[in-house]
Order: C-alpha cells, then structure tokens, then sequence
C-alpha cells in the first residue's frame, strides 16, 4: 500500500461532482461576461519566477533539471504564464483580451487550512483596459460567481483598496522608505501580533511615531479617504482616490457596491499590483484565511518584455471556495446522483441498451448492468448510486411488451407498455404513467 504526497489530494466520485458544480458555476459566470477558455502547460522555465519574485522563490517551487538539461517548474500561479501568452502574440490580439483559465499549481509550502501543496484556481483577467470599468466588471464577475454558489452579502465581504494610497502615502513620509517592504508588511498586518507590525514598518523605513500615524491613516473612514490627498501634500494619492472612486462608481453600474467596502488595510503582498487591489473574506471569520484576492498588475506585461499594457484580474481558489461554501451550508450533498437504471433480467440485453440510449440522448445519466449480476444485485446496485428510477426489462415485461418502472424513493412501480417508453417524455417517471 502507498499514501499518497504530503499535501496532494484524492477527489473520489462523490466529492468530484460538488467541485464538478462549483468549477462549471464559475466558468459559466465568467462565459456570460464574454471571457474566453485558454489552456497552459503545467511547466515553465524556472528562471521565470526568479526574474519576478528573486531566488528567494525556489524554495516554494517544485522545480528540477529535466532530460534535456532544463530548469523548469511546475506552475505555482498562472499569472506570468498568460503575461508571457499574451506577449507572444500581442500584436495578434484584439483587445481587450479577456482570457479564463481552471486547473491545478503547485506550491511547496505547509498545507493548513484551505491551502495544499497542489491547489485548483479559476483564474480571470483582463489585458488591454486601464478603464475604471475593467476593474469593475472583475469585481462583478467575483461578486456574481459568489452568489451563482448560493452565497449572500452576509456570507462573505470584499475589501477594495489602491496600491497608489499606500505607496502615496507613505512617501509622503521621507524618501528612505522601502514601500514595497512596508506594503508588505500592511498585507501581514492581520496575521501577525501588532507591534511585529510596528516593528516590519520600521524595518521598511518608518520611525515608530510615523508607524502609528501611518496605520491610523489606514484605518480612515471610506468617506474621508479623500481627504489622505491633503494631509499628504500628493497629488499622485489624489489620482489614485479618484481612481477608485471611478471602480466604485462603475461597481454601482454593474450593481454589485453593495457588496464592497472600503478598507485601506488591504494591501496584497505580490510586487507586481500597481492600482486597485481586493480581497474576499468569510463574513463570519470562521474561514481564517483570504478566501481570494485580486487586483491590476498593469506594469507586468512589459516586465516580461511585452508592450506597456494594462491588465487587471483575480484568481479565486477551489479549497478556500469550498470552505466558504459549507460554512454558510450551500455546498452541495458529496453523493452520487444517477437519474435512471436500466435492470436487465434474462436475455434482454438488446432491448436494455436501446432504452438507456434513447434515456441518455435526452441528456440523463443512466447506468445499466455491465458485470451480469443478479435481480437483487442490480438493486442494491442502484440504490448504491442514487438512482431515481428504475426501469426493469425482464423476459417476461417484455414477453407481454411491457417495462416495469420503479421509483427508488417511494417504491411506486407501474408496467408501462414498450412502445410507449420513453415515447414523448423528456424524463418519464411514473407519475406520467399513472395518470
């Protein structure tokens, strides 16, 4: 016997199809917004995260020399893949470009809660737009997934900040501050004790009298936000207010604002966002960790030797999803559902086969004997996968041209003549033959 990996997952049929629902829920929202599948590969040179996240990075990828004497890495997230798609052919594009993406990375770290060493994402993004609107529309595509699960506005919050406040802001305090180190720090400050806090934003440049002040500044109401351009002399911090105030206006045109709040304390830790950055969190708590993020990166597509181009998206996770999802009691019962199946007794295997394809070309999930088992066999059989309806060709229904039809919840059985079945019904039960 062998265990599988550390941080690795099986998913067995009854699990796949509640993650089967949740994958095709947000697929379809995003389809309905006009963004289109691609696919990517599973490796990539290594070289390429450590061109954007420093050597430091190694340690968190699965990565290895291949046959061909090649450093690459299995994907640890999807960004920087599409960056390099999209500058392979940006001249071939139409833009905007709207691309969405589901599959698997892989990331060595410590599994915990909501997080594995292989994990499943969605991934969404907009090239070609520096509009307010594209960062809207991402927010309405994330708000709509949300409650295509089933969620409501008391299941879940999305914070929206702007990386510009921050890094206006705090070069508002002298020019020896590391920004990128102290926003940073502002994305760790709800995961750590207050004074490491502190203490990270001294590290990044700050004295400790302008660490309080700093943090005060966060934590200003939503309403007076525009208000940091004064107290901070910056014009670049009152662009950056106008901007979101922009998001937000076009938040309330796609009718998701209700759903957003303001909150300067979202800073998203990845170097590469440059504008309005959210996070999504469980209103309640009871899921400890982001449930997803997202933000412009409108400086990337040009790191990666493209065109100045911008681009704004967001990635939400399948554990961390399905988390939320049975904490506020949306996700779906782990069982197996089969609408019909298709009892052979005797020699009957002909007649069998034509009705469980005439049952499956109306689009039903039917299953019928493949290992020649017995009446009660086949049964327990059936219950075993949930099967609604039962429909019993034996030697002697068909003798008398007949099928029986047997409903699994309540027992109720009928003998419906042969030709009549399935005959004009979109899903025959034996309520339409009881009439």
């Amino acid at each position: 016997m062998y265990d599988s990996v550390k941080g690795f997952r099986d998913f067995y049929p009854e699990e796949m199809q509640a993650r089967r629902w949740a994958m095709d829920t947000l697929e379809d929202v995003a389809q309905r917004y006009g963004f289109r599948e691609i696919g990517t590969p599973a490796l990539e040179p290594t070289e390429m995260y450590v061109d954007k996240s420093g050597e430091e990075i190694v340690e968190e990828l699965y990565s290895f020399e291949d046959k061909g004497g090649r450093e690459v890495a299995l994907t640890p997230e999807l960004t920087p893949t599409v960056a390099r798609m999209f500058v392979a052919k940006q001249q071939e594009l139409s833009k905007p470009i709207k691309w969405v993406s589901t599959r698997p990375f892989w990331r060595y770290e410590e599994p915990q809660q909501g997080r594995f060493r292989e994990f499943y994402q969605t991934n969404v993004d907009i090239f070609g737009s520096a509009e307010p609107t594209a960062d809207a529309e991402i927010l309405a595509v994330a708000v709509e997934m949300l409650t295509d699960l089933g969620l409501t506005g008391e299941d879940f919050e999305i914070r929206v900040s702007h990386r510009d406040i921050l890094a206006g802001v705090l070069e508002s305090f002298g020019a020896d501050v590391d920004v990128p180190e102290a926003i940073r720090a502002v994305d760790k400050r709800a995961k750590v004790d207050h004074d490491d806090y502190l203490d990270a934003l001294v590290e990044a440049g700050l004295n400790y009298g302008q660490a309080d002040k700093f943090d005060e500044m966060l934590q200003i109401d939503a309403e007076e936000i525009e208000t940091l351009a004064d107290l901070t002399g910056s014009e670049d911090v009152r662009a950056a207010t106008d901007n979101l105030q922009a998001v937000l206006d076009a938040a309330e045109d796609f009718g998701v604002r209700d759903h957003l709040t303001v909150s300067l304390t979202t800073a998203r830790g990845l170097d590469y966002y440059t504008g309005v950055v959210f996070e999504c969190f469980d209103s309640t708590g009871e899921v400890s960790r982001s449930v997803f993020g997202g933000g412009r990166y409108d400086d990337l597509i040009e790191g990666f030797g493209g065109q100045p181009t911008p681009a704004v998206g967001f990635a939400p996770g399948h554990a961390t999803l399905q988390l939320l999802c049975q904490r506020a009691g949306v996700w779906p019962a782990e069982e197996l559902s089969t609408d019909y199946y298709v009892l052979q007794v005797g020699d009957t295997r002909p007649t069998a086969a034509r009705i469980a394809r005439d049952l499956r070309e109306r689009g039903h999930v039917v299953e019928s004997d493949v290992a020649d088992r017995s009446f009660g066999a086949q049964m327990g059989y059936a219950d075993g996968i949930n099967a609604e309806t039962v429909v019993i060709v034996g030697e002697q229904d068909l003798e008398n041209d007949e099928v029986t039809l047997k409903e699994m919840d309540d027992g109720e059985q009928i003998s419906v003549p042969l030709s009549a079945f399935p005959g004009d019904y979109d899903r025959p039960t034996f309520e339409d033959f009881a009439e």
